[in-house]
């Protein structure tokens, strides 16, 4: 038989065991912390492992004062807020009366930030009903800041920090985030973050921001989401001498060590999360941006935003412009300023629509020309500057290494800006570019506002008016000759979320470019006329819902007549399909179920008689 003492110890370790996992305290028992940030796990939790308190500190549940009185009551939280009971649409005009209360875009995003801290549903409904106002406070331009700042206003833990130093034990460290369910990652090593720059480890604002309009734009729910800084340290000289930094106070580690490294991390996903994880590569240096997504793109599920997502949306706005030049992208003789993966990611995918319009992959490149912080490529150049990607634009062409020289020999219809210097489109390119052509198209595309190679109103102004002009970050309305443009913004954010809807829901293993020019389309195809007629290639910021459903049915179509998709069978209604799946962005009834069971029939028992456990003499 066990003794008294070890059955005491071990129900003392049962319930010690308990207490540490529910936070529950009981007479004569330690002090434990109560439940931790994010404790909940899903968007589906168990009621028994839920306590009461839990619904005002997690931010997936709570719901301010919209819990109703029953609500207050049943959970044991009646007392702790005031006597009033607001709607959702009640807080959502105080938080916009918040927010417009600050001067400042920096102060906006903290306020978000610290709203996605206690309110999700709150935060998200916010986000994905103002899309126009909202989202260049959580992305681009404000981001930038924001990550220049990150030391500074760092407050809450907000996804994997992973350095170098946890070489060896990567897959330890992803096991630490409390979520079984990652669907989707971003991921970044902070070394080209916007056209900031090498920022370390304070590029975390980007795979924060991205993710959030995963959910926002495209309805991915927000737990199956996980943005990951990847920290081996940063060349920036004025954050390492930083006090206030946050990441490795180090130099960037390189080449095979490098490389080790993302080998293990992109294991340690897998091991983790599954093959079909979505891995989205973020603002990685352009010496490793391609080599990545070479890699990794028939091994994993991955893409690159700044190669591939970029490309999309300046492609789709070639595709829309010809509703304006009625010509061709195959009938376009195209020059980008800037060789980075950005111009070489669009111009990748200008020749997949090229050939899709009839020529050749050589004729298409032909027509693609290229200029970097040397001039001309050409294929005389010596072959240390022409590594990657970058060869197959080179031409047989005397070398120029000034761009107004340049756009006056070419004379292109399309000049695609992705060089991250200001002012680089001059007053005699956009003249000569409106001299060349009847509707020239005019792309800067540098992020942020203050990296772009011109203006809108440079633009339209040296243009007289008749610019197809896009830019990477807004720019405010044109007055020219009397009429108004409204140009439109060649964000990224019309594009990667609906791909990423798409490739969750099918559970594609492997993403190949035509779904890029799938979303391109759609995209294109989503644009009205009058959209063209003030002045915008793209919808406004407020349809990107729609948009990224539409493209996420376009990729998921794609993926079922390819034999990519491992989800099945394929749904007979696509649309309903993916919105089943889709957050709700809505307050739910904090209640817990109940429900009746039949009254059961009657049958007669027998009569109970004792049983005797150990014989006569007990």
């Amino acid at each position: 038989m066990l003794s008294r003492n070890l059955i005491n110890n071990n129900l003392a370790k049962v319930c010690a065991g308990a207490i540490s996992r529910t936070g529950v305290l009981t007479a004569g028992s330690q002090n434990v912390d109560a439940r931790q940030y994010h404790e909940v796990i899903g968007d589906q939790p168990s009621p028994s492992m839920i306590l009461g308190i839990d619904h005002l500190r997690d931010p997936r549940m709570n719901k301010g004062l919209a819990f109703t009185l029953e609500e207050r009551q049943v959970l044991g939280i009646h007392g702790l807020q005031p006597g009033r009971f607001k709607t959702q649409e009640e807080q959502l005009e105080l938080c916009k009366m918040s927010i417009n209360r600050y001067q400042e875009d920096l102060n906006r995003y903290l306020y978000l930030i610290d709203l996605q801290d206690r309110n999700e549903k709150l935060f998200f409904r916010l986000l994905s009903e103002n899309v126009e106002q909202m989202m260049p406070i959580v992305y681009t331009p404000t981001v930038g800041l924001a990550c220049q700042k990150f030391g500074l206003i760092y407050r809450r833990p907000r996804g994997l920090f992973i350095t170098i130093n946890d070489k060896g034990y990567i897959y330890e460290v992803i096991k630490n985030w409390p979520e079984p369910d990652v669907r989707a990652i971003v991921v970044t090593d902070g070394e080209r973050i916007l056209g900031l720059g090498d920022l370390g480890a304070c590029g975390m604002g980007i795979p924060v921001g991205k993710l959030a309009l995963y959910t926002a734009l495209a309805g991915i729910k927000p737990h199956q989401c996980l943005p990951i800084q990847i920290d081996v340290g940063t060349n920036n000289e004025d954050l390492l001498h930083d006090p206030l930094y946050i990441g490795l106070r180090q130099r960037r580690i390189c080449k095979e060590e490098y490389d080790e490294f993302m080998d293990e991390f992109m294991e340690a996903v897998v091991k983790r999360y599954g093959q079909n994880t979505l891995i989205q590569f973020e603002d990685f240096g352009n010496h490793n941006a391609f080599r990545y997504l070479d890699k990794y793109r028939n091994t994993h599920c991955t893409f690159n935003d700044d190669i591939q997502g970029t490309a999309a949306v300046a492609v789709a706005g070639l595709y829309a412009s010809q509703r304006l030049t009625h010509k061709k992208i195959a009938d376009n003789k195209i020059l980008f300023v800037g060789a980075g993966e950005a111009a070489i990611g669009i111009a990748n995918l200008c020749v997949n629509a090229m050939v899709d319009d009839g020529l050749s992959e050589a004729e298409a490149r032909d027509r693609i020309w290229m200029v970097d912080i040397d001039g001309l490529l050409t294929k005389d150049r010596d072959a240390r500057t022409l590594e990657g990607h970058k060869k197959f634009y080179a031409k047989e062409h005397k070398p120029i290494t000034n761009l107004e020289e340049i756009v006056s020999e070419l004379q292109p219809s399309v000049i695609i800006g992705a060089s991250a210097t200001a002012g680089l489109f001059t007053k005699n390119i956009l003249t000569m570019m409106g001299q060349f052509n009847e509707k020239p198209i005019v792309f800067a595309l540098s992020n942020p506002t203050s990296k772009a190679e011109c203006t809108a109103q440079q633009a339209f102004e040296y243009t007289e008016g008749r610019v197809i002009f896009s830019s990477g970050s807004p720019f405010p309305p044109v007055e020219i000759n009397g009429r108004k443009f409204f140009p439109g913004q060649g964000n990224n954010a019309y594009i990667f979320p609906g791909v990423a809807l798409g490739v969750i829901a099918t559970g594609t293993h492997h993403i190949p470019d035509e779904m890029f020019l799938i979303a391109a389309k759609e995209l294109a195809n989503f644009v009205s006329d009058a959209d063209l007629d003030r002045g915008s290639l793209y919808p406004p910021l407020g349809a990107i819902r729609e948009v990224s459903m539409r493209i996420a049915i376009g990729c998921t179509s794609y993926a079922y007549k390819k034999g990519l998709a491992s989800t099945y069978p394929e749904p007979a209604d696509t649309r309903k399909w993916l919105e089943d799946q889709l957050y709700n962005f809505n307050y739910e009834s904090a209640m817990p179920i109940t429900w009746e069971w039949p009254k059961m029939p009657y049958f007669k028992t027998k009569e109970l008689e004792p049983t005797k456990l150990f014989g006569d003499k007990y």
